[in-house]
């Protein structure tokens, strides 16, 4: 799993038929100090991730392995909101801290 940052979405009105339900989001990859690394990636949204949140996601065969995306043609898939995270026993971010 990989550490990203809602930064946007796709709209498509043309989908593959297993995708038309499918929410999709533009995520930003993260560092695990939470520095934008500057790679970008679609992800289905599973979780209902909105603009700005930090979330989880997995990329490659683990990105079909949820309820809603199970047989579906993704590569990447949202499948948590970051609350807090730490490195090496030092919190690094934390959603509540964050300024707008």
């Amino acid at each position: 799993m990989q550490l990203g940052r809602v930064v946007g979405t796709v709209v498509s009105t043309v989908k593959e038929p297993r995708m038309r339900e499918l929410k999709l989001q533009v995520v930003r990859l993260l560092d695990e100090q939470g520095r934008a690394t500057g790679g970008y990636t679609v992800a289905v949204d599973a979780v209902g991730a909105g603009h700005g949140d930090v979330v989880l996601f997995a990329a490659g065969s683990s990105a079909r392995q949820t309820e809603l995306t199970d047989g579906k043609p993704t590569d990447a898939t949202i499948m948590a909101i970051v609350d807090s995270w730490d490195v090496e026993g030092k919190q690094v971010w934390a959603a509540h801290e964050e300024t707008p």
